[in-house]
Parts: C-alpha cells; structure tokens; sequence
C-alpha cells in the first residue's frame, strides 16, 4: 500500500469531525498537545458545527475531508472524534479524487473503521487506528499521555514504533503469523458487509475491537462475519479490550474464532479501552503470541 510521509516540526495537519458532534473544549486541548509537539493545526471548517446527531451534514462532514485530503500542504489528516456517521460519507467521496491526491495517514478509531476500509479500497493508501484529537489520550494533560505520545511518535518518528508490545495481553490460541494488518472495530466491520469497502480478511491479521455489546450482541456480529466468510484464511487475530462486553468476551472469540486455527491474541492495548497504541492499517507486520506483539517490517510513514 501507499504510505505518507512522516511529519516533521512545522507541518500541517488537518482535524475534521466524521462522525459525532465535538466538545470544544476537548478538541482545543487535543489541538494544543498536538501544537506542543511542533505541528500546526488547521481544522475543519466544519468541525464544531451540529445537525442532530452529528458534526454537521453528511456533505459538510465530507466536504471537509476531502478538502483536507486533497491540500498537499496536509500531512496528515486526523479525526475529532468517533461516535455515528462516518458511513454515511461513503457515498459522498469520490474515489478518484482520494486516489489522485498525495498519500497521507488518517488518524482515528472505532466509527473511523469504515473510512479506513474505504481509503483501504479506493486510493489504496495506509492508515493509522489510533486516538482522536478530542479523546483523552490527546485533549487532557495526565491519562492517556503516553499513547499521545505515542500517535505521535508514529507521526513523526514512525522507526521507534515499529515494534507494538502489550505485555498484558492473554494468549488464546499460540502462535505466529505474517500478513498485511486490517480490521479496526467488530460492528462497523460487519456493517460493511455486502458493501465494496468490505473486503476480506484472507492472509490478513485481523485487528478486532469493540465496546458496549453484550455477549449475545458480541457472538452474533462474529458469527455474522464468519457466515459471510469474511475471516476464510485469515493470518492471525489481534484483539483489544472488550470494554463493557460482559463477563468473559474472551470464551466468546475462542468459541467462534478458534476453529480458524490461527494464532489470537486478546487484551491487546488497542481500541476503546484506557490505553491506545496507534496500529498502522496496510502494512505487513509479525504477530508473535510469545511475544504479545505485532512488528512490523517496515515504518508506518516514510
């Protein structure tokens, strides 16, 4: 795939509202962590407007991204914050216009998922799940500041964040696998399903994570996926934090993914949970069980 450019002290980057409607005080204190680190911020000219249950229109929220995908003056674009709405933009992108425009990482998690997929499809570009601007590992000064930290190491120093450990996470099924990292989280996934974005795990490692499902919502959307057969072949199955997913999301994923046979490793520090490591969407990396890691052979930004 594509890669952007890694940041350097000076450059520009774009924050735009996708999905939910935005705190202004949290997108300032994300704005000014990102200033400290030497970047210059441009926001949407969207990005604090509200219509119902969103920042702004369908075409607002879109014009926005595309104008920032589109100005090659853009490092980066990042997203506010997650929420609903990201796939209602779909139809409201033009593909040649992504694929034209100069690679550059997109910044986001959890309702994100779908716009990772879908520069993933159309302009074949790689990606980065990790914080949102006016999330808490960016907007406040003391929780989450190491995984501020380390989005922006990925943005700047991608080298040193090449190698992801999360030394807690729990082996469910031992093992390594190589592949190109997706996924991001479970609903949006399955809610691709049927669409082009969609695509399919196969010789993939899958990245998984998700909040707020009960077990029985937990097991349908895997079953969903797997009946769909959009985990045939896959390489391997990284997962965050269930959060909120009731007693033991993890006999669940056992139950429905281990038949696939390959390696899984749960808790990982990805997704809705209090620590956030930025994973890169795209590029081939090395899941290792006895390591709990993902390495991947090469930076995330050139």
């Amino acid at each position: 795939m594509r890669r952007g450019a890694r940041l350097r002290a000076g450059d520009r980057v774009a924050v735009v509202a996708t999905s939910g409607p935005v705190s202004p005080e949290q997108l300032a204190g994300g704005c000014a962590r990102l200033s400290s680190a030497g970047l210059k911020v441009v926001l949407g000219q969207h990005v604090l407007a509200r219509d119902g249950l969103y920042a702004g229109s369908d075409e607002q929220r879109a014009a926005d991204l595309t104008e920032a995908w589109c100005d090659d003056g853009v490092g980066a674009v990042l997203c506010a914050r997650g929420g609903y709405g990201a796939l209602r933009l779909l139809d409201h992108l033009d593909p040649a216009v992504f694929a034209a425009a100069q690679p550059k990482p997109l910044v986001g998690y959890s309702d994100v998922t779908v716009l990772h997929r879908w520069l993933a499809r159309h302009a074949d570009v790689a990606t980065l799940y990790g914080p949102m601007v006016a999330g808490q590992a960016l907007a406040t000064d003391t929780h989450g500041a190491e995984w501020g930290d380390h989005l922006i190491r990925t943005l700047m120093s991608p080298e040193q964040t090449v190698r992801l450990h999360s030394p807690a996470a729990r082996v469910l099924v031992p093992g390594q696998a190589v592949g190109p990292v997706i996924g991001g989280n479970l609903n949006l996934l399955a809610a691709l399903l049927g669409s082009p974005e969609a695509g399919s795990a196969r010789g993939c490692i899958v990245v998984l994570e998700d909040i707020n499902k009960e077990p029985h919502r937990l097991d349908r959307l895997l079953t969903q996926l797997l009946r769909a057969g959009w985990f045939d072949a896959a390489a391997g199955v990284v997962v965050g934090e269930w959060v909120n997913c009731g007693p033991d999301p993890d006999a669940i994923l056992l139950e429905r993914l281990g038949p696939l046979g390959v390696p899984i490793l749960s808790g990982f520090d990805v997704g809705h949970g209090p620590r956030q490591l930025t994973v890169p969407l795209g590029p081939s990396a090395v899941l290792d069980t006895a390591d709990r890691s993902l390495h991947y052979s090469q930076p995330a930004l050139g």
